[in-house]
């Protein structure tokens, strides 16, 4: 969607300016037109494929934010970023309602994965080979963990380790590998 143009955030000034001093039909105007501005600023930002989602809900939350905060606006400052900012504030307060899940289309960015085909798999040669590269510790705790699946817990009473010390040793020895046979 276009951004609005230059002319109608100007002329959002002069309404809300002519509103404040009293003028209700400027008030009406200046309500229509942030809804059509504040309506493309909401479509750009929520997920189109959301259940239980309404962009026109959002629409109608930031202009009642607008209407209850007019007072904060300050004349002779363009209205355009105080607009944009109490928008911006009433669709993270909608995303946090929602929760952190967002449902959002696989055939929409499916694009963005690599092609599983495409990824060579390692052998067991080369995961061999990686795990061979670590020393002591680090070699057992990357071996139970990857190789032998073994759970955290597991590992550190096996090898006499606290499961911090383990999750220390395996992320390290992970960096270690990946130091070493990672891509660039």
């Amino acid at each position: 969607m276009a951004p609005a143009s230059s002319s109608k955030l100007q002329g959002l000034d002069d309404l809300l300016l002519r509103a404040v001093a009293g003028d209700e039909k400027a008030y009406r105007a200046f309500l229509t037109d942030a809804a059509q501005i504040v309506r493309r600023f909401a479509a750009q930002r929520m997920p189109r494929h959301s259940p239980g989602f309404d962009i026109e809900d959002l629409v109608q939350e930031i202009l009642l934010a607008v209407h209850a905060k007019r007072h904060t606006w300050r004349p002779g400052e363009p209205v355009a970023p105080w607009l944009f900012a109490i928008a911006r504030y009433k669709a993270i307060d909608a995303y946090r309602r929602r929760g952190r899940r967002i449902e959002i289309d696989i055939d929409a960015i499916g694009d963005v994965f690599e092609d599983p085909s495409a990824v060579p798999n390692a052998t067991a040669h080369d995961v061999g080979r990686a795990v061979a590269s670590l020393g002591g510790r680090q070699r057992a705790v990357v071996s139970a963990l990857s190789v032998e699946g073994k759970s955290i817990t597991q590992t550190a009473r096996d090898l006499d380790m606290s499961e911090g010390a383990v999750r220390v040793a395996f992320h390290r020895g992970l960096a270690a590998i990946a130091r070493k046979f990672g891509k660039d």
